[in-house]
């Protein structure tokens, strides 16, 4: 059984490897699991995803983590926290993310996921908040926001999306530390 980071009772997670571009690149091609992102991103730019996650771990114990499978130890895509600081009321700040293969949905393994990372950021890594956003019409993902018990913070429109105005609305879910204890 592999070394993992942490797990969760169906995932291991794990820190990004250079070779695991090609998981990404795989991951970021498939257009389904783009559809709520302006553009499917090239190799250059999941190569420039890749460096950033493997940097903000390794500068601040985090990231979005490969995830995967534990019984088949198959990757299952991302989950995890990662630093934003682009300008809102709500940043800078830890925000939680997830993207899985389409073959992975529909079991549960985004909100399985998501609690852990939650689990992780704040008893591990002593977060006092974390942040979720979501493109509005992005319903699937508010839906796990609202399964891990993240409230609803505000509507945004967010800077970096304003070429794509069915993206640019969206919706901010939040977790303070003492709610998060408080639930659990």
């Amino acid at each position: 059984m592999k070394d993992y980071l942490f797990r969760s009772e169906r995932l291991g997670f794990r820190a990004w490897k250079e070779e695991d571009l090609i998981l990404l690149n795989r991951l970021n091609s498939i257009r389904e699991v783009m559809r709520y992102f302006p553009n499917i991103p090239d190799q250059e730019q999941n190569s420039g995803l890749l460096q950033r996650m493997m940097t903000q771990y390794h500068q601040r114990g985090y990231c979005y983590f490969p995830v995967e499978e534990l019984e088949s130890e198959q990757f299952v895509g991302f989950i995890g926290l990662a630093y934003q600081d682009y300008p809102a009321s709500f940043t800078p700040g830890v925000d939680i993310g997830w993207r899985l293969l389409p073959e992975f949905w529909g079991k549960g393994l985004a909100t399985e996921g998501a609690i852990k990372a939650l689990e992780f950021g704040f008893r591990e890594m002593g977060l006092e908040r974390i942040f979720s956003i979501a493109s509005a019409i992005n319903s699937p993902s508010i839906a796990v926001m609202q399964k891990i018990g993240m409230n609803f913070l505000c509507d945004f429109t967010h800077p970096k999306l304003q070429d794509h105005p069915d993206l640019a609305s969206c919706a901010v879910y939040e977790l303070t530390k003492t709610d998060y204890l408080g639930k659990r």
